[in-house]
């Protein structure tokens, strides 16, 4: 009896899901390649971003409220930051905050090929780019 209660709870809600169909984003390899090239953003909802960046110098620390970044590094290098305590944080936006630098942290020299995942609300900075860096960048954004 328990397994048809559990059963007929996972078809009902499993229709209402079918019903309310996902918007999907496709984007050819040729507008991916583009945005690689020229940097830019190759899709965005409501709870994700995702975009090709480049850095030829050090940035503002930065606080996401409610999102994570996902770096994926195509090329060059940067002395990344994370987590420790912002300097001098106001908010530039709802949710968002910029400051000056990063005291204390966990110290990152990233490279081509490597990976990041920042989790929302932890500090972060590109403390130094020697030359640039060229990252795929995708946001998923809490409610």
């Amino acid at each position: 009896m328990r397994i048809l209660l559990v059963s007929c709870l996972l078809a009902a809600g499993g229709s209402s899901l079918l019903a309310q169909e996902a918007q999907v984003t496709y984007v050819p390899a040729d507008k991916v390649a583009e945005a690689f090239a020229n940097g830019g953003r190759f899709g965005a909802a409501s709870d994700y971003s995702a975009s090709v960046l480049r850095r030829t110098a050090a940035g503002q620390s930065e606080i996401h409220v409610k999102e994570t970044d996902i770096f994926y590094i195509v090329d060059g290098e940067a002395t990344f930051v994370t987590g420790g305590k912002m300097v001098g944080g106001k908010e530039s936006r709802p949710n968002q905050l910029l400051g000056t630098s990063i005291d204390g942290g966990q110290v990152h020299q990233l490279k081509k090929g490597d990976f990041i995942v920042i989790p929302a609300g932890v500090p972060h900075w590109f403390k130094e780019v020697p030359k640039s860096v060229n990252y795929m960048t995708i946001k998923v954004i809490k409610p």
